[in-house]
């Protein structure tokens, strides 16, 4: 599936094109599933800051069985992998730069390990870099339901996060969110109010935000004193401002959460946090909620349900 303009998700469109040949130290892979996330809907709009020239293959996560790979890779041909392509992945084959391809546990689907290297990394990196996740904190998690939001979930209560609240704006996202492993639910219409009555009047320790738009001020009253907001994306369209005085006033914290711009550039970095992370994946502590699995020539379906934010869990392609 190519983007051919940026007139938005209807451009995508099914081509046949030559398989893609591998550079020295690239895997090559037969793609079984491809994550969907808000960038390919930003990139379909020419929105977003990785933007190649039209027409070109979307798609930065990707889950199969390898078929070429470096000799001194750790990964070889045969083995189920997870991978972050960049772009690429909505295709039948896909490459990935040996070092961002990883093996997949025999526990997932290849539509779980599709889900995995953006939205759980990308938690990881905010929560425990970014964020200084501390044992029994309570942490509110925006956008719940969505593929940022039940990784968030996850890995805040696999690093012992006292409790998680999650906001959703439906009774069946709410159900998503619980079932992805939150204490609480609350409204996004009344969030900062329910927050406080859960808290007691405290407030949180950390907030996970993947949405801003016009929650972002509330999520900001929601914070506890030496609080912290994880500013990890915008899905809600509207980027928002700060007033400073709110963080002068009650010593929280703004955080930027980026994390394809910090570790991919840093050779190694993104292989350890998927090895410490591993342990957490075979277990099944964190195990990645499928929302809707479509095939690969509705790309343009599955961005439309990401962009009117219907989404629930992770949405992946499967070729």
């Amino acid at each position: 599936m190519q983007i051919t303009t940026h007139d938005g998700p209807d451009a995508l469109v099914l081509n046949q094109v030559p398989d893609p040949s591998p550079a020295p130290d690239q895997v090559l892979i037969d793609v079984r599933a491809a994550g969907v996330s808000f960038p390919e809907v930003l990139q379909s709009r020419g929105k977003y800051q990785i933007n190649p020239d039209l027409p070109f293959v979307p798609g930065s996560e990707v889950a199969g069985i390898v078929l070429e790979a470096p000799a001194d890779a750790t990964v070889q041909p045969g083995d189920r992998v997870a991978a972050f392509s960049g772009l690429g992945g909505f295709a039948e084959r896909a490459v990935a730069s040996s070092d961002l391809v990883f093996p997949l546990p025999a526990n997932l689907s290849f539509e779980e390990g599709a889900a995995v290297p953006l939205n759980y990394l990308t938690a990881h990196f905010g929560l425990m870099v970014r964020g200084g996740l501390v044992h029994g904190e309570t942490v509110l998690v925006q956008g719940a339901a969505g593929g940022v939001g039940t990784a968030s979930i996850q890995m805040a209560k696999a690093y012992g996060a006292g409790r998680v609240i999650a906001v959703t704006s439906t009774a069946a996202k709410a159900e998503v969110a619980l079932a992805a492993g939150a204490d609480d639910v609350v409204g996004a219409e009344d969030f900062k109010d329910r927050v406080k009555e859960l808290t007691e009047g405290r407030g949180v320790d950390l907030v996970v935000d993947p949405v801003g738009g016009d929650r972002f001020t509330d999520s900001l009253r929601c914070l506890a004193e030496f609080g912290r907001l994880l500013v990890i994306g915008f899905t809600g369209g509207e980027i928002p401002m700060v007033k400073v005085n709110r963080l002068l006033l009650n010593n929280v914290t703004v955080v930027g959460v980026g994390w394809g711009a910090s570790v991919l550039g840093k050779p190694g970095y993104v292989a350890d946090e998927w090895a410490e992370i591993l342990p957490l994946l075979e277990s099944g502590a964190l195990t990645p909620p499928v929302g809707a699995s479509l095939p690969l020539e509705r790309a343009a379906e599955a961005l439309q349900l990401i962009d009117g934010r219907g989404a629930t869990g992770k949405v992946v392609l499967t070729p």
